[in-house]
This record gives structure tokens, sequence and C-alpha cells, in this order.
């Protein structure tokens, strides 16, 4: 049975995250930056295609309507943008110092859940914010 708790998911994702910057450098070492994220996404459409295949959940439409698409065809966008660029800073500098940089998406996330979406952090929570984004400066300056 999977876990359904988001601590768990989140400490997956982070574990994966830091496999894909080693790989990801590895794998830009020599060829064009561009190119190794269009092979990343075909991969990760694959794989995904397999998942829903395989679950049975490409039909499930379910709560689809025309705000939601659009926001998640601007988080695509989005996705995209940050996995090209991403893939040029790895491509460019070390996976020590652009994976921790590439971090500071975590204080812009609570920037903007804030000022947008009207959600609250404690004290206690900008002041993780606030180190997170100086370790994060702290580590890509070397």
């Amino acid at each position: 049975m999977l876990s359904t708790s988001w601590v768990f998911w989140t400490l997956l994702s982070a574990v994966f995250a830091a496999l894909t910057a080693l790989c990801a450098k590895i794998g830009v070492n020599n060829i064009d930056s561009d190119l190794a994220t269009f092979i990343r996404t075909l991969v990760i459409l694959g794989v995904l295609g397999m998942i829903l295949l395989i679950t049975g959940k490409f039909h499930e439409t379910r709560g689809f309507n025309m705000r939601g698409c659009l926001f998640l065809l601007l988080s695509g966008l989005a996705t995209g943008a940050s996995w090209l660029c991403y893939f040029r800073a790895l491509k460019l500098g070390d996976a020590a110092r652009v994976a921790p940089l590439d971090k500071l998406s975590v204080v812009f996330v609570a920037i903007l859940s804030v000022t947008v979406l009207g959600e609250q952090l404690s004290l206690k929570g900008w002041l993780g914010i606030l180190f997170i984004g100086l370790g994060a400066i702290l580590v890509s300056l070397g």
C-alpha cells in the first residue's frame, strides 16, 4: 500500500530530485542541454503514459474545467522553461552549486503562495524560508 503521507512523498521527491541533478549533470556533459531536456521529457511522457495506462486513469475526466486546464497548461509551460534553464545551468556549472540555487524556488513559492493564494506562514515558517534562501545562496557561491 502506498503511503498517504505528504511528508513521505515530499522526501521521496527530494531524493529523486537529487538523483535528477546528478544524472543530468553527467548526461549533459557531451550533449546540448536543450536536446538533453527533450530526451528527459520523452522519458517522463513514456513513464507517465504507462502508469496511466496500467492504472486505467486515462479516462478519469471528472473535475476537468477550463480554469483548471488553463492553469495546468501554464504550469506545463513553466515546468518546461524551468527544465530548459536548469539543464543549461547544469551544463555550465557544478551540480553542487546549481541545485541549491535552484531551490530558491522554495522561497519564491512561499512568497507567491502568501501573496497570490492567501496562505499564511508563521514567524518560524518565515525564518525557515529565510534560512533556505541564505543557505542556497551561500552554497552556490562556494
